[in-house]
């Protein structure tokens, strides 16, 4: 089915992207899994090819481009080669860092912090989840206090991706213990701020070659102009900022998705049974239909949200929409392609086996399936 989402530029785009990605991303993937971090090159050379801070405006050295759909063709790319913990790595600045940077920074903040994003020289995180503080926002501990030119935080973060790496970690801190959720603001703290320490590199059971940390702040002292947004509005600045973050999750799960049927598409058909390819017996290619089916629907809803977006007109429900299923579809498209693979899908050397432990987070970071279907019931079951 001919989608009709991408324009040529989109599809010139795409051509230079997979240039970049053959040469700069598959002959390095397997040793950036087994040292468990991809190498920051990698981010610089990416800005030099256009590839990120895309949506950086020209005049603070990025590309100018909001459209969403660009994004897309660099998330299909990376996922076609499995490449996941460097898309991790790339979305987490990109599409969940950087709208926090565009809208709530002020000019000096801009001046300060877009030209080296936009260079691939300073990467970028963003710290909300805690130890005792997971998808719920409000029961965050992590306090900050003003001393004069500086805030002084203290707490702890965890599975903060980029948490390694990050030059700049966006911290969400209370800073009025009693106003509840009107009592949270947002800091930017940077690389060698003193208190600010970063612990073990957490070991997952997939996305290695992505690095996710714990953070700690201990008295950390905060520059006042490091203040992002309002003070006290950081939760209401989180909920404007969430949509997007959740639908890059969709879209890359969706990318994901699309790659684990691709690979299981050509070993069934070359993988013989029985002496005839396994694709031919009734039970794969019932199975093959079924997948088919599902990814086509799921990237019809994805494409209109995408749209949406470029048009400021997503919605909260339909982001969580689009997270939630996509990231569950994924789930299941990679299973089933292990188990068309056989005993083959359980080896390490197959795509769809690293596939298959890198998707599993995606259904619960950004906010767990749970949560999204919470989102979505509120309108419904809110009296009229």
């Amino acid at each position: 089915m001919e989608r009709g989402l991408y324009t040529p530029d989109h599809e010139d785009f795409r051509a230079s992207v997979r240039k970049f990605v053959e040469r700069e991303i598959v002959p390095h993937r397997q040793k950036w899994e087994e040292q468990r971090l991809v190498d920051r090159q990698v981010w610089q050379v990416a800005a030099r090819q256009g590839i990120i801070g895309l949506g950086v405006p020209e005049e603070y050295g990025g590309g100018g481009e909001s459209d969403i759909r660009f994004r897309s063709v660099v998330m299909e790319e990376l996922a076609a080669v499995g490449a996941a913990s460097v898309q991790l790595g790339f979305s987490l600045t990109e599409d969940i860092a950087m709208p926090y940077f565009l809208e709530l920074g002020n000019e000096e903040q801009k001046q300060r912090w877009l030209p080296g994003l936009a260079a691939g020289e300073l990467i970028s995180a963003i710290a909300m989840t805690e130890p005792d503080a997971g998808s719920d926002l409000q029961g965050m501990r992590t306090t900050a206090v003003r001393e004069g030119d500086h805030w002084l935080l203290n707490g702890t973060k965890t599975f903060i991706t980029n948490g390694i790496q990050a030059d700049l970690v966006i911290v969400a801190a209370r800073t009025e213990p009693s106003a509840g959720s009107r009592g949270i603001s947002l800091f930017v703290v940077e690389r060698n701020t003193p208190g600010f320490d970063r612990g073990r590199k957490l070991e997952k059971i997939g996305l290695h070659g992505q690095d996710t940390a714990e953070l700690f702040f201990r008295d950390a002292r905060v520059p006042a102009a490091n203040l992002l947004g309002e003070p006290g509005s950081g939760l209401r600045h989180l909920m404007r900022c969430l949509p997007r973050e959740r639908l890059a999750i969709a879209m890359s799960a969706q990318a994901a998705a699309e790659a684990a049927f691709g690979w299981t598409l050509e070993y069934v058909r070359e993988r013989t049974a029985f002496g005839r390819p396994i694709a031919t017996f009734q039970n794969t290619a019932f199975a093959l239909a079924e997948m088919r089916t599902e990814l086509d629907v799921s990237q019809a809803f994805i494409d209109r949200a995408m749209l949406a977006l470029n048009a400021n007109q997503l919605t909260v429900e339909d982001a969580a929409k689009a997270k939630w299923w996509a990231t569950e579809l994924q789930q299941r498209i990679t299973d089933r392609g292990l188990q068309l693979h056989g005993g083959y899908g359980y080896m390490a050397e197959y795509p769809i086996a690293q596939a298959f432990l890198d998707g599993r987070v995606q259904s619960i970071y950004g906010g767990t399936t749970e949560i999204m279907k919470e989102i979505i019931s509120r309108p419904l079951i809110r009296p009229s």
